[in-house]
């Protein structure tokens, strides 16, 4: 078996597509975390109201919250919490799968958003939580259906860290919106069915022994000096005066070497 070529060093152009795809996500997700902390520092320093910008479910006032609400945050406790988890997803979810993005938040938050308004309880539906329960599982689910290395490597890590997300979307807390993180994470379950092949799969590494000669003669193995002859070719070793190259049969018995079943002294052969 030959030894497989060392992987090749990456060239000029893969290097800075790369980068261009690091700063491109770090830009896009640095842009959604400063618009929750610039709208909540907005609504401190004027003195507005966050339940202005919510969803009121059923009310069409509220119905501007599915645009709005994701950057309203109940308090700075709630905001502190939504964070990080936004700003890691946002550019796991811009560096992996760029293409795909660009429909898939858009999805998340207007699904989400509208999924609330139709048939969450009557309250004030605020913060950015219900998006971020949709990008961790989009990013889970993207890594299964595609099963590319990045892909495999970004679920595991966005389940490790934030595989308990999944426990708010069940009706716990009276004061946490289970309904937002509910239609998100099934908003980013069907973003993540609908566009895991927008973005082209990277190129998959070729080893020597899945390379196959098609060119090869099949039959070719039979000269090989380590294959056996075929019984044809194999010379008998003993031809005695009565042999016969026809079948042997039972009745003729010039083929058959008669072994004794007793010794001469009356023992049996075991």
């Amino acid at each position: 078996m030959d030894i497989a070529a060392p992987t090749p060093e990456p060239s000029a152009a893969i290097v800075r597509r790369d980068r261009s795809r690091v700063g491109y996500a770090l830009l896009g997700a640095f842009g959604l975390v400063a618009g929750i902390w610039l709208a909540w520092f907005g609504a401190w320093t004027l003195g507005w109201s966050m339940d202005d910008l919510g969803i009121r479910p059923h009310e069409p006032g509220g119905l501007v919250g599915v645009l709005t609400a994701p950057f309203a945050h109940a308090s700075f406790e709630h905001l502190m919490s939504n964070t990080l988890p936004l700003g890691l997803l946002a550019a796991l979810t811009l560096y992996a799968y760029p293409r795909a993005t660009r429909y898939a938040l858009p999805l998340i938050w207007l699904a989400s958003g509208l999924g609330v308004w139709l048939w969450a309880r009557p309250s004030v539906h605020v913060g950015i939580s219900g998006i971020v329960v949709g990008l961790m599982l989009f990013l889970f689910l993207m890594g299964l259906l595609r099963r590319d290395r990045l892909g495999v490597a970004i679920a595991l890590l966005v389940f490790f860290l934030y595989g308990g997300m999944l426990m708010s979307t069940l009706p716990r807390d009276p004061h946490v919106s289970f309904e937002y993180h509910l239609f998100g994470a099934l908003a980013g379950i069907a973003a993540a069915i609908g566009l895991c092949r927008v973005d082209p799969l990277p190129p998959r590494k070729h080893y020597s022994w899945e390379e196959e000669d098609d060119e090869a003669d099949p039959m070719s193995s039979v000269d090989d000096e380590l294959e056996p002859p075929s019984p044809a070719e194999v010379p008998a070793l003993w031809d005695g005066p009565n042999r016969r190259h026809e079948m042997p049969s039972a009745a003729g018995g010039d083929n058959i070497v008669a072994f004794p079943l007793l010794r001469p002294d009356g023992t049996t052969l075991h």
